[in-house]
């Protein structure tokens, strides 16, 4: 039998039951996740999601990797929790633009903000404004159908890639780009991205971290993928092992592990192949070369130093290398940015600021923006739920909900006021359906429209 709380709230003629008003900014995976928990712990509520494109999911629907349609099914729950009588989705809403912070916190007891982390950060290097050096975020854009990132000015005729970071994300990027194009084919990839992929002439791409094999970041799962990929072959530089063999044993089982598979692959007999993946340990790039197009970068040789093998600062040494490349991506992590005034923000960060999610009355944050751009969904399911149970707890203990807030009525004749065309669950159930057939004529399991204008076109 479901147990769930009832706020109560004092009147005139008695104790009446209290809803509590909340609105969430982000429907990304923070953004469902909080709501999917407030749902089975709330009798009653009434949740707004607001995102600022026509579609949800933020992160799962950008972020994954194409050919990772199984991380994807995710999507179903949250289309679960959409669902809910108690859940209102408001696409093409923009906090700053179409509403502000303060109009929220007017209309509803509780302001959840988790809009996720959408800025790239930067090497902060000579040459970085270079032709063809790109950010990874806008790269997973371009080939996950974020509208902003369709145009991206990508060129692949080169054949040396070089990318900075040893995350997911950079793995990810490797991976599409040597993917055989007939194995892309069959995901939900954008057509935009599969034309340009189909001419490729890339055959080699380093993944350059400033760190050892022991600090990369990296999942054995990724890695995993990389090794198998058809037609291309991993090179590790072997110096980068040394004195590996001995300490691998006293490793932490999931470090030991990745240890394991780095170290196996190392010294495999290497076959004949079309591509090549070449990750390189204990190297930071100084600046990139070139007239207006990156066509190489100078890097800085590094030599690790501390006591804990597995947190080891690098420092350089004052030895650099040339590595000829022909198109550069910065893969360095994720940051958010505040889009409304009235947000404390943390800029060196990256972050809102927050004490454990909450930034004020009645005012909280959850997922990268309040955590930085760490983890993969579980961590931020885990987050989420845990920003959930603080909500509930304050509500209960300021009575929060005792205070009379008019919701979505209040917020809709905002919005009607500025001519914000709302794109509403069921209006995006549209668009997925499109999607979905359109994707059926390719043989793929969607086809991701990347226009905006379209999108509102085809719901008005």
């Amino acid at each position: 039998m479901k147990t769930c709380i009832n706020f109560l709230r004092r009147s005139f003629s008695g104790v009446t039951s209290s809803i509590p008003k909340i609105s969430i900014v982000g429907a990304g995976p923070a953004g469902f996740y909080t709501a999917q928990y407030l749902l089975k712990k709330l009798c009653r509520c009434e949740i707004d999601i607001f995102e600022k494109l026509p579609v949800p999911f933020g992160l799962v629907r950008f972020g994954v990797a194409p050919d990772h349609p199984e991380v994807k099914n995710v999507e179903n729950s949250f289309t679960k929790v959409a669902e809910h009588s108690s859940i209102r989705f408001l696409g093409n809403v923009s906090l700053g633009r179409d509403i502000s912070l303060e109009e929220l916190r007017n209309a509803y007891h509780i302001v959840i903000l988790a809009y996720g982390a959408e800025e790239n950060r930067n090497l902060n290097i000579p040459g970085e404004n270079l032709k063809n050096v790109l950010s990874a975020r806008r790269i997973v854009g371009w080939y996950n159908g974020v509208p902003s990132d369709r145009d991206i000015p990508i060129n692949l005729n080169g054949e040396k890639v070089a990318i900075f970071g040893q995350g997911n994300v950079a793995i990810d990027v490797a991976r599409i780009l040597l993917t055989p194009v007939d194995e892309l084919k069959k995901t939900d990839i954008t057509e935009h991205s599969l034309d340009v992929l189909s001419k490729s002439n890339v055959k080699t791409i380093y993944l350059i971290g400033r760190r050892g094999p022991l600090q990369a970041a990296f999942t054995i799962k990724e890695l995993r993928e990389i090794l198998k990929l058809k037609y291309c072959q991993t090179e590790w530089n072997f110096q980068d092992f040394n004195g590996l063999q001995d300490v691998v044993n006293n490793l932490p089982r999931p470090r030991k592990r990745l240890t394991e598979l780095m170290l196996k692959s190392a010294f495999e007999i290497s076959r004949n192949s079309e591509t090549k993946f070449k990750p390189l340990f204990l190297r930071t790039p100084i600046k990139f070369i070139g007239d207006s197009s990156v066509r190489a970068v100078e890097l800085g040789i590094t030599k690790l130093e501390g006591e804990d093998i597995l947190h080891q600062k690098a420092v350089l040494t004052g030895s650099q290398e040339i590595l000829d490349c022909h198109m550069g991506v910065v893969s360095i992590g994720y940051k958010s940015k505040p889009p409304d005034s009235d947000i404390a923000f943390d800029d060196a960060l990256g972050v809102v600021k927050n004490k454990f999610g909450k930034i004020d009355k009645g005012l909280y944050a959850t997922g990268w923006l309040a955590t930085g751009a760490v983890g993969v969904l579980l961590n931020t399911m885990n987050n989420s739920f845990f920003l959930a149970e603080s909500v509930l707890k304050d509500i209960e203990k300021d009575s929060i909900a005792n205070e009379s807030r008019p919701g979505y009525r209040y917020v809709e004749k905002i919005l009607n006021k500025r001519n914000v065309q709302i794109v509403t669950w069921k209006d995006w159930m549209n668009i997925n359906s499109y999607e979905i057939q359109e994707g059926l004529k390719r043989g793929k399991p969607r086809e991701k429209v990347v226009d905006i204008a379209k999108m509102l076109k085809m719901v008005a």
